[in-house]
């Protein structure tokens, strides 16, 4: 019995050992896509930035009717787009930003209808046994964020706003602070906001158009949409690789801890497997001496 006791004590440390190289190979991994996966926020984010500030100054200066995009509705038709990762292990990533859109879409829920487009596999899977409708579904492309995939859901989501079956689209993604935190953000894509500003009638200088108000709206405000959305997932990306690389570094930690208290297991059920053939032994060398005796 303690030969099979220290058998299975043995099994345990190895497999526990080949976990935690595991652990530590996907931490690795997970670090070196990070790095690019920084890079490529860092460039964005201020293009990105930059742009929202401009158009939201446009857009407190023209008339709606110029574009679709410009126009504000009474917002009776919302729909979210809930970012996600398309693979687990990496900590509380995906549910966090699943309960903080459960959570946006049970606020805005009365009197409105809610729909949903999902852009990660996790997303999709946690959304698909909800009772909310579901436009689309974008799964298998976080693993490489492409700006292609960003203009295919841009597409779909100004078509379905110019033709009115919207009346606003929520952003909800997790947004990379650094590789131990990550923010859960929910905003608004559209409309594109108007600058508030304390002046009632706000004084604003007009812009001087070198074509006509539509025709550039045109380029650049499906162009806004679809750099909004990239930057999303692209701060999804390299969240996820943050929140991996942390959830993989902690696993490799308590798999060390756990080898540790499996090998001191160990070697107590060997010394009493050891004392146990001792006694054996002095026990049988005593009995021999009295049969002699």
């Amino acid at each position: 019995m303690p030969g099979a006791n220290l058998r299975d004590a043995r099994r345990r440390v190895r497999s526990v050992k080949n976990i935690q190289q595991i652990t530590r190979a996907m931490k690795f991994v997970a670090a070196s896509k990070l790095r690019r996966a920084q890079d490529r926020i860092f460039s964005a984010r201020p293009y990105a930035s930059r742009m929202l500030a401009v158009l939201n100054s446009v857009a407190t200066r023209v008339d709606p009717a110029h574009h679709p995009l410009l126009v504000e509705r009474d917002t009776d038709k919302i729909m979210l787009l809930v970012i996600t990762a398309d693979r687990g292990l990496c900590g509380a990533f995906n549910a966090n930003i699943v309960r903080a859109a459960a959570k946006h879409i049970e606020d805005e829920s009365t009197n409105k209808t809610i729909s949903l487009t999902l852009v990660g596999r996790k997303g999709a899977e946690w959304f698909r046994r909800r009772p909310w409708p579901i436009r689309h579904e974008y799964v298998n492309i976080m693993s490489k964020v492409d700006f292609k995939y960003a203009q295919e859901i841009a597409r779909s989501i100004i078509d379905y706003y110019a033709a009115s079956e919207l009346d606003a689209v929520h952003l909800a993604y997790n947004e990379f602070k650094s590789v131990i935190q990550q923010r859960v953000v929910v905003e608004p894509l559209l409309p594109i906001r108007r600058l508030e500003t304390e002046q009632q009638p706000p004084v604003l200088l007009d812009y001087i158009y070198e074509q006509p108000p539509p025709i550039i709206f045109d380029h650049l405000l499906p162009r806004h949409v679809e750099t909004q959305v990239f930057r999303a997932m692209l701060e999804s990306e390299a969240a996820e690789h943050g929140a991996r690389m942390t959830a993989m570094d902690s696993a490799t930690r308590n798999a060390k801890e756990m080898i540790e208290k499996l090998t001191l297991h160990m070697n107590r059920i060997r010394q009493a497997s050891i004392t146990t053939e001792i006694i054996e032994i002095v026990s049988g060398a005593d009995a021999l001496k009295v049969a002699r005796g």
